[in-house]
C-alpha cells in the first residue's frame, strides 16, 4: 500500500491567500512545515521565497508547490484546476533550485551568512558610488569597479532583479551564475560576467568607511560591509513543483522571447 504524502499548507497575509487557506483547510489532513513531505504555499513570488528560506533554516526541506495569489507568480502554479490538491502535488514535475550561501563581513568585523534564491546584491547605501573589487576563486579580476552596486544571481533569480540590470537570463540547468553591475560608471561598457556555478565569488569593498556598501541575500540585509564572499550551497537544493506544461524551465524559455 502507498503511503499519502504528508502535505503542509502556508499562506500570505494577502486577502486573496487567506480567503484561498480557509477554503482549503478542510480538503486535506494538513501536518506542520516540519512534519511535511511538500508544502503547498498559497501568496505570490516573495512569500514563495519566504517559505523556501524558512525550510533552509528549519533543515527540513522539502517539494514546494505554489498556487499564484500574488502578483507575478513566476514560481507559482495557476489557480484553476479540475484536479483534487492531492492530484495537483502529485503529478507535478519537479524543478531543482540550488540556493547561493553569502557570507558577509562587516565594518564592525561581525560575519553574517544567510542564503539566496535569486540573488545576491551589493548595493551603495549613500549618494557616493561604491567602489569593489572582485576575485573569483581567489584571482583579482576587476580591481576597481566603480558603480550603485553588483548582484550574482541562480539561474531561478536570472529573470529577477538581474534582468532588470540588464544581466543574462541563464536556463536552469546551466550550473551557470549570472555576474551583473548595476548602473557602472567606470570601467563603464563592463557588461558583468557568466560564471560557473562552481565559482566562489569574493567582493572587497574600497573605501567602506566614506563609501558604504549594504549586502542583500533575497530579502536579507546586511549593512556597512566590508567584505562578501558566495558559493553555491549544493547540499541545500531546493525542489520546486509545477504542473506539467508550466514549468519553471518553460517560463524561462518564454521570458527570452518577450518584446
Amino acid at each position: 500500500m502507498t503511503t499519502e504524502p504528508r502535505l503542509a499548507l502556508a499562506a500570505s497575509d494577502t486577502p486573496a491567500a487567506q480567503a484561498a487557506f480557509e477554503a482549503m483547510r478542510g480538503d486535506h489532513d494538513w501536518v506542520p512545515l516540519a512534519e511535511a513531505d511538500a508544502v503547498v504555499v498559497l501568496g505570490g513570488d516573495g512569500f514563495m521565497l519566504t517559505v523556501l528560506h524558512q525550510m533552509l533554516e528549519l533543515d527540513h526541506v522539502v517539494p514546494a508547490y505554489g498556487i499564484n495569489y500574488g502578483t507575478v507568480g513566476f514560481m507559482m502554479n495557476k489557480v484553476r484546476s479540475s484536479r483534487t490538491i492531492e492530484q495537483r502535488v502529485a503529478r507535478a514535475t519537479p524543478i531543482s533550485v540550488t540556493p547561493l550561501q553569502m557570507v558577509a563581513r562587516t565594518h564592525a568585523g561581525e560575519t553574517i551568512s544567510a542564503y539566496a534564491i535569486n540573488e545576491v546584491s551589493l548595493l551603495r547605501e549613500t549618494r557616493q558610488t561604491a567602489r569593489l573589487e572582485i576575485t573569483v576563486n581567489d584571482k583579482v579580476r576587476m580591481a576597481d569597479l566603480a558603480c550603485d552596486g553588483i548582484l550574482v544571481a541562480t539561474p531561478a533569480g536570472s529573470t529577477a532583479y538581474n534582468l532588470s540590470a540588464n544581466g543574462p537570463i541563464l536556463p536552469l540547468g546551466s550550473q551557470m551564475l549570472a555576474l551583473t553591475p548595476i548602473s557602472p560608471f567606470r570601467p563603464r561598457r563592463w557588461k558583468g560576467a557568466i560564471l560557473p556555478q562552481s565559482a566562489e565569488v569574493s567582493f572587497r569593498v574600497l573605501e567602506p568607511a566614506k563609501r558604504p556598501v549594504a549586502a542583500v541575500a533575497d530579502q536579507k540585509e546586511v549593512r556597512d560591509i566590508d567584505s562578501v564572499t558566495i558559493t553555491a550551497a549544493r547540499d541545500r537544493k531546493l525542489h520546486l513543483l509545477f504542473d506539467r506544461g508550466a514549468s519553471l524551465e518553460e517560463r524561462i524559455f518564454a521570458e527570452q522571447f518577450l518584446v
